[in-house]
């Protein structure tokens, strides 16, 4: 598709203007548990992917979609974060920080940051994924949500046998049907949002708040909550199992080039 600039540079796609961009807030201050020991020396957002860390590919990823000013809400390990990108001389993007004193959760940072006063773009920091943001964005736009979760299929294998009974005592129950190590298939949330600044308003200021929090009130008080479905690539890599599998994915699409090269 041909690609052509506005008079102020910006691009248009058919001679449509496209959307601008919205700022983007990467949530990088958790304690990555879930990677210990590996995150008692190295924040999760800078675990190595490749040659790089998680955090400069996503941030090279927001950039080449048009975000091109980004906040860092950083706290474990933050002074190794800032090491990393105050050392980078030609980012795409203009990068801040929210340093938190104590942990906030994955919402509770955000009515803290300054500038979220039109449509904004939050992430976790340890997602790895080719969704193309911007089109999330111009999704949740058009829908008209006041909160935008991307979604991912998940299918969960469950190593046990699974009974179902009949009636609802548990402990004495007729066995109806036995699955033996089921697998179930759910959408889960891929840790990236599309947010209206008036969903700010729900969540208290300097009080640990996450987003399942924030989506619970926002449903309770009527506001609309929307998914956004994609089934392309998507790493949590808090999770050992995931990261190990985005390093070799990385390692095979870095081979598939050197071969093209060759």
């Amino acid at each position: 598709m041909a690609t052509r600039r506005n008079g102020d540079g910006s691009a248009r796609s058919n001679g449509r203007p496209r959307a601008t961009p919205a700022k983007a807030v990467i949530l990088a201050g958790g304690r990555g548990t879930r990677l210990a020991p590996y995150t008692s020396i190295l924040p999760k957002p800078l675990m190595p992917i490749g040659e790089r860390a998680i955090l400069e590919i996503v941030v090279e990823q927001l950039a080449e979609h048009g975000f091109k000013d980004i906040t860092f809400c950083v706290g474990h390990l933050s002074h190794l974060i800032r090491a990393v990108f105050d050392s980078r001389s030609m980012l795409e993007a203009k990068i801040t920080y929210f340093q938190e004193e104590e942990a906030l959760g994955t919402a509770g940072p955000l009515p803290l940051v300054e500038g979220l006063d039109e449509t904004f773009l939050a992430m976790n920091g340890d997602v790895l994924t080719t969704l193309d943001y911007r089109a999330l964005v111009s999704h949740h736009r058009r829908t008209r949500n006041v909160l935008t979760i991307a979604t991912h299929p998940r299918t969960v294998k469950i190593d046990y046998g699974v009974l179902h009974l009949e009636g609802v005592d548990l402990r004495s129950g007729l066995v109806q049907a036995y699955e033996e190590k089921p697998e179930i298939e759910s959408l889960v949330s891929m840790g990236v949002y599309v947010l209206e600044p008036r969903a700010l308003d729900y969540i208290p200021r300097g009080s640990y708040f996450d987003i399942p929090d924030l989506v619970n009130i926002l449903l309770s008080e009527g506001e609309k909550v929307g998914a956004h479905t994609y089934d392309g690539l998507w790493f949590d890599i808090g999770r050992k199992d995931d990261y190990e599998q985005a390093v070799e994915a990385w390692d095979g699409a870095a081979q598939r080039l050197e071969r093209t090269l060759a």
